[in-house]
Formats: structure tokens, C-alpha cells, sequence
């Protein structure tokens, strides 16, 4: 026998018996983004490789490195490795942005980065990230950075921590990046290959490195905080302010650069001990020359990104509750032919009344039947043959209790479900619709 083909390493598959944990995921990061008043947007798995150079920037790792692209009659085409770019793109494209400011948009979609695949962090992983466009205001940043406390607060995580920093505008960076290839210099003989290449063009992306020796050598590195302008500084302040108010707890980190050329000002962090060294959940911030980049006008934005697989790890970690998985409400088991094809008409009015229903597909024996509806997690039996057919009458059972109910088999069939509560029938309270 030929040996199966396995899926490419750093990829998941996600089956019938996980779905139900990415259901209680989506559900919860797409409820929260509508209450914030976010829309979802929804763009294309590849774009021009362009798009991502003059984005993400050439001297990050993430083009450097980790970029899955192909060559399709002359033109260069990229998986997404993240999110911003092509929904800016989108964006700008489509005139959202000559619409009411802001533009507040979210999206749940899959990346690609070609890394070593880890706790949490795969080369297909999934992402969901907000968007607005349209305000330089801290209370932007602050209600983006509330958004995300929503989603893992309503996802019921603990021992998250929100560590903040601002990065400063183009202004600022200038005096920093100088102070940075000052200190740098001093180690050209101990920094990486690809750090060596960045002292010159883009000295942040060495805080950023994943060398240890290069991170050793970061620690003592200029902070980007003692050289804030002041207009930075009380973006900053007032950030601070206004998340001190909501009584949003945080701890200033200085080292945060975030691994994307486009971030400015804020910049932030969710950040959980208990998936090992990727311990970030959700990360984002400003990027208020990311537009005029791309070839639109001058509009400030921000944002963040927050990865499913990181969440729904987490969230196991810590013994989060996810939504029950899809099971059997009802399980018809004909016991010859003669009743099946009625299982089948019944299990369809069943299912019109949005009630779960199934039967016997396979010619099972009545005790397999009992075997499989019981695997199935099913509520509740009927079982059908020539007596049942014949008194046009069957009993429902409780696969719980073991306690049963006549139903009619005829016109009336399906008042029994939709007129009689469960507690008519059984007494726990609760409602088979």
C-alpha cells in the first residue's frame, strides 16, 4: 500500500472534533469588533510582492525571510504574510477612504510566513486584525487597544498583561536611528550577517532581531522614549491618561519596535505567559504614514493583529470555556426497510425546524445503531420498525435518562417538538428547539 500524503510541516488541519473551539474563537472576535462598530473586509489570499516590500519594509525579517512568493507570467505574487497591507490596499482601491472618517474595518483570514513552526506560531497561520482610518487621536488608540482587551476578556483569559511603548513619527526617529548606529558601531564585529545590513538603512530592525547575541547586545541599546518629540510625547502622555481612566492596567516597555517598518507612535502588546517564549497575543499599534506610502493621501490609521492559534492555545491553557461541539439531537433508527425511507421524511422535518437529525445510513444492526448514536452524542432515539409504522406511533428517547415519550408518526409529528418543552417530557427545563 502506497503510504499517505501528509500535510506540509508548519500546517494544522482543523477537524470536526477541534471546529467547535474555532467557532467559539470567531464568534467572539467578530461580536466584539460589530460592537465597536468595525465592519468586516474581506481581500484577496495573494497580492503583488510589491505591496509588501513598500509596506512591511524591505529590512525586516518578515520580507527578508519569511515571504512565500511565486513568479506567475512575469509578475511576482506573495502570499499575505500579514494583514494591513492588503487591507489598506483594499481600502484605497475602493474609495473607503474618500467616505465618513474613520474607516473602521476587520477581517478574520490566514497568513503565510515561512519560520520554524513552534507552540503556537505555524507558517499557514490564521489572524484577525481591525483597521481604522481616518484619526490621529489617542482615544483611536485607546479604543483599538480596548477592542483587543474586549476579545480576551470576553474569551475569559487570564494573567495578560498590556505593555505599551510609542516609537515615535518620522521627526523624532531620525535623532534615535542616529543614536542607534552610534551605539551599534561598537559591535560590527559580534552583530549578525543580516544586522550588519541593517546598521546603515534600518538600525530598529537589530532591537528586533532574533539573534540571542544580537538581543544580548540590544538590552543596553538607546531607548526611542528618551528621544520622543513633543508632539509624541503627548500622544503618549495622553494615551496613558486616557487608559488609566477606563481602568485599563499597563507596563511601559521601552523595547517594543514591533517587526513591521510601517508602526509609529503607539505601539502595543497582549502578552501571556503560558505558551513558552510566544507568549504574545495580540499586538499592534499606529502607522499614520502607511497610506500616503501606498500612494493615497495623508491619513492616520492604526491597528492590530491577534493570532487564532495563539488564542485558542491560551485559552486551553488556562481551562477556557469554548462553545459545546455540534451533536446528534436526534437519532432515527429504522430496524428494516420499510421504515426508512419514513426515518428519512421525518428527519427532514426535523431538520426544518432546525432541530440536529439523523439516521441510519450503513444497514446497521439495531445494537451498531445503538453504538453510533451514542458516539454521535445523540439526545434523544426513535426507533422505527413495522409495530411503530403500523400504530403510526414511537417511542422518544432519553439517551441521558433512559426515560421515554409517545410521539405520533403523522401529520401531528412534529407538534411534539415544537409545542412541548422538555420539561413537558422530562422535567429539566430545557427546549429540544
Amino acid at each position: 500500500m502506497a503510504k499517505y500524503i501528509t500535510r506540509p510541516n508548519g500546517t494544522e488541519d482543523v477537524t470536526p472534533k477541534t471546529i467547535h473551539k474555532w467557532k467559539t474563537v470567531e464568534t467572539i472576535v467578530r461580536e466584539a469588533a460589530e460592537k465597536f462598530g468595525f465592519s468586516e473586509i474581506r481581500v484577496p489570499t495573494f497580492e503583488t510582492t510589491e505591496l509588501f516590500q513598500r509596506s512591511v519594509g524591505e529590512t525586516t525579517d518578515v520580507v527578508q525571510k519569511e515571504m512565500y512568493s511565486v513568479t506567475a507570467k512575469e509578475t511576482v505574487f506573495t502570499l499575505r504574510p500579514e494583514g494591513t497591507a492588503g487591507t489598506i490596499r483594499a481600502m484605497l482601491q475602493n474609495g473607503m477612504l474618500a467616505e465618513a472618517l474613520p474607516q473602521k474595518v476587520f477581517y478574520i483570514l490566514s497568513c503565510f510566513r515561512h519560520e520554524r513552526p513552534q507552540a503556537g506560531r505555524l507558517r499557514e497561520f490564521h489572524q484577525f486584525g481591525v483597521e481604522m482610518a481616518g484619526s490621529a487621536s489617542p482615544y483611536a488608540d485607546a479604543e483599538v487597544i480596548l477592542l483587543g482587551k474586549t476579545v480576551l476578556d470576553t474569551a475569559g483569559l487570564k494573567n495578560i498583561v498590556l505593555h505599551l511603548n510609542s516609537i515615535g513619527c518620522p521627526t523624532c526617529r531620525a535623532k534615535y536611528t542616529q543614536a542607534l548606529k552610534e551605539y551599534f558601531a561598537a559591535y560590527t564585529d559580534k552583530l549578525c550577517e543580516t544586522c550588519m545590513s541593517r546598521l546603515d538603512r534600518n538600525p530598529m530592525r537589530i532591537l528586533d532581531c532574533k539573534s540571542p547575541i544580537c538581543g544580548e547586545i540590544a538590552k543596553d541599546a538607546p531607548l526611542i522614549l528618551d528621544y520622543l518629540c513633543e508632539d509624541c510625547q503627548a500622544h503618549f502622555a495622553k494615551l496613558q491618561e486616557i487608559l488609566t481612566g477606563m481602568g485599563v492596567e499597563y507596563t511601559i516597555d521601552p523595547h517594543i519596535v514591533r517587526g513591521l517598518d510601517y508602526y509609529t507612535k503607539t505601539v502595543f502588546e497582549f502578552i501571556s505567559t503560558d505558551i513558552g517564549a510566544q507568549g504574545t497575543v495580540c499586538a499592534g499599534g499606529r502607522y499614520d504614514g502607511l497610506i500616503e506610502q501606498l500612494g493615497g493621501q495623508k491619513v492616520p490609521a492604526l491597528g492590530f493583529g491577534l493570532g487564532l492559534e495563539r488564542l485558542i492555545l491560551t485559552m486551553e491553557n488556562q481551562g477556557c470555556e469554548f462553545m459545546d461541539p455540534n451533536h446528534c439531537n436526534v437519532y432515527l433508527a429504522p430496524m428494516d426497510d420499510a421504515a426508512r425511507p419514513v426515518a428519512m421524511q421525518l428527519a427532514a422535518k426535523l431538520r426544518e425546524a432546525g432541530i440536529r437529525a439523523e439516521f441510519d445510513l450503513a444497514d446497521r444492526t439495531f445494537k451498531s445503531q445503538m453504538k453510533y448514536a451514542d458516539k454521535l452524542g445523540t439526545d434523544y432515539l426513535i426507533v422505527l420498525g413495522s409495530n411503530e409504522l403500523e400504530q403510526k406511533q414511537a417511542q422518544l428517547k432519553n439517551m441521558k435518562t433512559g426515560e421515554q415519550r409517545p410521539i405520533r408518526l403523522d401529520e401531528h409529528f412534529l407538534e411534539d417538538y415544537t409545542e412541548l418543552s422538555l420539561n413537558d417530557m422530562f422535567g429539566d427545563g430545557s427546549s429540544l428547539l
